[in-house]
């Protein structure tokens, strides 16, 4: 049976690490929103030319765009085999047209993985990284800590800084509106059967580990 895969899970939870995996074991394409926009606009699909008139305005692509653009990308020859969705959908109307027209394709979704990471786990992950003023070296609180507190590694410095993103009421922030988003989406796949959630607070070869159970089961 193909792979009709979704990969769920928080900022910070490792899903972009296991995504190279998934790819790399099970040779599906990975269809990230970001990537086929882009490809769609260089192409001047009918979708691609219909989204850029959004975004050169800085506009926010509608729906019913976004998902014409998935529909022609799972239309696409190289996902007669599977594949695995990445960023879509991003809502519960998006959701149920990927159900509606992957069903047209003969491609639907038949699993969705969701990495699941307490938030307050990934606040420690998310927020703990800063960098050397003067020569740019990145560290992290926990994962990553200069040798000698306080001094750079490299070049010996003892200033530090940390990007807006990592400020904890940032990182705060935007868990809090992907929790929102991701909640209706979890209980919308764990009602239709397809939803299988992974322990992210493991190595990430024991996340995979999982993971490959789960996919191996389903092929």
């Amino acid at each position: 049976m193909a792979l009709q895969l979704m990969l769920m899970g928080l900022p910070g939870a490792g899903k972009g690490t296991q995504a190279e995996q998934i790819v790399d074991e099970y040779k599906i394409p990975h269809i990230s929103t970001g990537d086929i926009f882009r490809a769609a606009i260089k192409n001047q699909t009918p979708m691609g030319v219909e989204a850029k008139k959004y975004i050169d305005k800085g506009e926010l692509v509608p729906d019913d765009v976004v998902n014409g653009i998935v529909k022609e990308r799972l239309g696409q020859d190289d996902v007669q085999n599977g594949y695995m969705l990445d960023g879509f959908p991003r809502n519960m109307v998006q959701a149920r047209a990927l159900k509606e027209f992957s069903a047209e394709l003969g491609q639907p979704l038949n699993c969705v993985i969701n990495i699941h990471v307490d938030p307050e786990s990934l606040m420690e992950r998310l927020t703990g990284r800063f960098i050397c003023k003067n020569c740019g070296a990145t560290y992290h609180k926990v994962f990553n800590p200069t040798k000698v507190e306080g001094t750079c590694d490299r070049c010996g410095g003892h200033e530090f800084f940390q990007r807006d993103d990592d400020k904890p009421e940032t990182v705060e922030n935007r868990l809090k509106v992907n929790i929102e988003m991701n909640t209706p989406l979890l209980d919308f796949y764990r009602e239709e059967g397809i939803l299988h959630e992974v322990n992210g607070n493991q190595p990430i070869e024991k996340v995979f580990a999982d993971i490959k159970q789960i996919l191996d089961a389903i092929k």
